[in-house]
């Protein structure tokens, strides 16, 4: 099954590289405020769920573009091209996600930067790999020296004033904090070492399922505000490495009922 997903998201990696030399040209639609679609989301989407359903025809399908469909325990959850306000700038931030819940568990994982040609893999119990290569989170135990990954509330700002108090807090007690702008991507480089820790509010199964099942898989810890693993329901993540994730935790637990009013 991995390996199917890595056939689909290499498939969908060749459409957006295609794609980036000619944004000019493209169509774009406007979901909503700050929220974009274009045609590159929607065919390298298209694509994936072919490769996939070709594969396995009775599996069920969650995406961005499309939203669910079918009816079973395998479910592929699917961002075509998360980071899409990135690429439609030509900043060269965003990836393809894929994950596969197995009666509702994390399963495998693909994270895939077609600018880089980085392929960050797992399985569940299997490790994460990074172009074949096993990936851990990394060894940082202090959150003041490490670095942190967020992502700044963009399209719905019911939870602004909460996340505005966490960032308030974090930026005076880590090493810094950064928003690339691809939730699939930060998790990945989690995964691989190159951030200590994440935190986001309010983002949607896609963006997340695959960099999880990364960041499990490489040894680092994952959870919603309350501590819990309902992340993909909330929507709402911390990550960290086995140190770092109880004290990020704790910094932001003071703001959660904040955060999830309304």
């Amino acid at each position: 099954m991995l390996n199917t997903a890595v056939k689909a998201a290499r498939r969908a990696g060749t459409i957006i590289n295609r794609a980036s030399n000619d944004l000019d040209a493209l169509t774009i639609h406007v979901k909503q405020q700050n929220d974009f679609v274009s045609e590159v989301d929607q065919a390298a989407e298209k694509t994936i769920i072919d490769v996939l359903l070709t594969a396995y025809p009775k599996h069920a399908i969650l995406a961005e573009e499309s939203g669910a469909s079918g009816d079973s325990e395998y479910q592929w959850i699917i961002d075509p091209l998360d980071g899409t306000t990135n690429f439609l700038h030509g900043f060269p931030q965003y990836a393809v996600s894929i994950a596969l819940l197995h009666k509702g568990v994390l399963d495998q994982a693909v994270v895939f930067d077609p600018t880089r040609n980085e392929l960050f893999t797992a399985s569940k119990g299997s490790g994460a790999f990074l172009n074949d290569r096993r990936i851990r989170v990394s060894k940082r135990i202090k959150l003041a020296d490490s670095l942190i990954g967020t992502g700044f509330p963009y399209r719905d700002f019911t939870h602004l004033d909460a996340y505005t108090g966490m960032f308030r807090d974090l930026v005076q007690k880590t090493s810094g904090l950064r928003r690339p702008g691809s939730a699939a991507l930060d998790l990945a480089w989690l995964a691989a070492g190159r951030t200590d820790g994440f935190f986001e509010i309010g983002l949607n199964p896609w963006d997340i399922a695959a960099g999880c099942l990364l960041i499990k898989e490489a040894g680092g810890l994952v959870s919603d505000f309350g501590g819990d693993d309902g992340y993909l329901k909330s929507g709402h993540i911390v990550a960290g490495t086995p140190k770092v994730f109880g004290q990020l935790l704790q910094i932001i637990q003071p703001h959660v009922t904040l955060a999830l009013k309304g």
